[in-house]
Formats: structure tokens, C-alpha cells, sequence
């Protein structure tokens, strides 16, 4: 009997799969691509430096069901940092204001959407 529950147990860990090699990170961003990240999320860019969205700084936007005389801007705060350097830098990002792109070492980082709320989703492209 324990002979035969062996063998019925080795059957099925045959038939079973193998785990997948672990994928590639779904945060990476290829040149010309856009990524949408929440707060504190990240992201890695073609280059393998590395783009952080810190948090929202500040809304001032009109809301979608009031008729305003401005529309007002909302600022994000970001982080790059190079591929092989130690030090990063931060910048801000505006949804209506400049700056709306920040230059990574010859790659823009532009924001293109804002969500709204207290942690809003960001949609950024990189070039």
C-alpha cells in the first residue's frame, strides 16, 4: 500500500508543470511607450535607470462637473535615477503647467494624464 501511494505520488508531481521562469518586470518601459504608475511605484526605462513617481503634491484642478474661470493644475513628484549612478533626482511634473516633460540623460519623460483623487494614477511617455 505505501508502495502504491508513492508511485500515485510521483505520477502526479510528474504531470504536473514545472513553475515559469520568473517574467520580465512588467514595469519596464520601452522607448516611445507609455507606463501608467500609482504612487510609489516605479519603473525601469529602456536604458535601465529608473523613473519613481513619489507622490502627488498638489491639485488644483477644476472638478469635471463645475464650470470653472481656469482650469488649475495638479503637480506630481518624480524621481530618476541613472543606470550606474548613485545619486538621483527629483523633479516636479504639472498637468497644466510647465514643466509637463523632464530630459533623463536624452530620454523625456512627459506626463500626459493625471487621475483624480488622493493617489492618482499617472500616465507618462517616454521618448
Amino acid at each position: 500500500m505505501r508502495l502504491l501511494t508513492t508511485l500515485a505520488f510521483l505520477a502526479l508531481a510528474a504531470c504536473t508543470t514545472a513553475p515559469a521562469s520568473p517574467a520580465a518586470d512588467a514595469n519596464t518601459v520601452a522607448d516611445g511607450s507609455t507606463i501608467t504608475l500609482a504612487p510609489s511605484q516605479s519603473a525601469q526605462l529602456a536604458d535601465n535607470s529608473r523613473l519613481d513617481y513619489i507622490k502627488l503634491n498638489g491639485d488644483s484642478r477644476c472638478r469635471p462637473d463645475v464650470q470653472c474661470v481656469w482650469a488649475g493644475d495638479a503637480t506630481i513628484a518624480m524621481r530618476w535615477t541613472p543606470a550606474n549612478a548613485m545619486t538621483a533626482q527629483d523633479f516636479v511634473l504639472h498637468t497644466n503647467l510647465d514643466p509637463k516633460s523632464f530630459d533623463a540623460n536624452g530620454r523625456t519623460i512627459t506626463l500626459q494624464a493625471l487621475e483624480r483623487g488622493d493617489a492618482p494614477k499617472a500616465t507618462l511617455q517616454v521618448q
